[in-house]
C-alpha cells in the first residue's frame, strides 16, 4: 500500500507543482494518475520515489516513510522513468547486471529474470550492444526490464507505454494486471485515457498540482451523472480549471 499525505511541492518559492495532495494507493490494484501536460503527475511519482523532496506532507510505501528511511523504501519499489534516456554508454547486459548488483539479486535469480525479461520484450538479441545504439522503443524496453528486475511490490510507471510496440505495450499491461491481482500494486501516470479506462482498477485526476477526483471510472460516471468514455469526462473536468 502507498500513502500520500497532504504532499506539497513548491519550485521557485511560490509556484506549487502539488498542492496538498492526498491518495492511497490499494494492494491489488492498478491505480492510474492522470491529467494534462503540467498537472503535477512526474513532480508526484518523483516525490514518491525520493528523485524529488517532499517541501510538505508525507508519503509511505508499505509503511516505509520515503524521506525518512529512504533505503528501505526504495528496495520495494521499480521504477520507470519519463525519459528511457539512462547509462547510454552501457551495453544493456552491462544496465541490468548494475542494477541487479544494486538490488542484490543473486547470480541465479538475476540470470532466470534477465532471460524471462529479454525473451518477454524481445531483447535477447540486443542485450549486448550499447543503449545509446538503441531506438526509442528498444530504450523503454531496458528500462522497464531494469525497474522489473528485482521483483520489487510496488511498481511506478510514469508513461511506461510510451514508444513501446504494440506487441511490447501488451506484454506490460498484462504484466501490470498479473502483478496487482497477485496482491500487488501498480501506480502509473498516463495520457492514454483509452489505456486507462480498460486497466484501472482506480484512477486520480489531478491538474494544477491538486486532485479533482479519486475513485473507479463508474464513481466518476456518478459524480458526473455522465455515462460517456473517460477521454470525454476527463475533458469535461479539466476544460474550467
Amino acid at each position: 500500500m502507498v500513502t500520500i499525505n497532504n504532499v506539497t511541492k513548491v519550485f521557485d518559492k511560490s509556484f506549487k507543482a502539488v498542492d496538498d495532495l492526498s491518495l492511497e494507493i490499494k494492494e491489488n490494484e492498478i491505480f492510474g494518475i492522470l491529467g494534462p501536460n503540467g498537472s503535477g503527475k512526474t513532480t508526484t511519482l518523483k516525490m514518491l520515489t525520493g528523485v524529488l523532496s517532499i517541501d510538505k506532507g508525507t508519503i509511505k510505501i508499505n509503511g516505509i516513510d520515503v524521506e525518512q528511511d529512504p533505503l528501505s523504501a526504495k528496495k520495494i519499489f521499480g521504477f520507470v522513468p519519463d525519459s528511457p534516456d539512462v547509462f547510454l554508454k552501457l551495453t544493456g547486459m552491462e544496465y541490468l547486471n548494475f542494477l541487479a548488483n544494486i538490488y542484490e539479486v543473486s547470480k541465479d535469480d538475476k540470470e532466470q529474470r534477465i532471460l524471462d525479461l529479454a525473451n518477454k520484450f524481445e531483447m535477447k538479441d540486443s542485450l549486448m550492444s550499447k543503449i545509446e545504439s538503441y531506438s526509442h522503443g528498444m530504450r523503454q524496453k531496458i528500462v522497464v526490464m531494469g525497474a522489473l528486475l528485482h521483483n520489487p511490490s510496488v511498481w511506478i510507471l510514469d508513461e511506461p507505454l510510451t514508444g513501446l510496440d504494440p506487441k511490447s505495450s501488451h506484454t506490460l499491461k498484462q504484466m501490470m494486471r498479473e502483478h496487482a491481482d497477485r496482491g500487488n500494486s501498480v501506480i502509473f501516470s498516463t495520457h492514454v485515457l483509452e489505456v486507462a479506462e480498460k486497466i484501472c482498477d482506480r484512477i486520480a485526476i489531478i491538474n494544477r498540482g491538486k486532485l479533482l477526483f479519486c475513485g473507479t471510472l463508474d464513481d466518476l460516471r456518478n459524480k458526473l451523472n455522465d455515462d460517456q468514455s473517460l477521454e470525454e469526462m476527463f475533458l469535461e473536468m479539466v476544460k474550467d480549471v
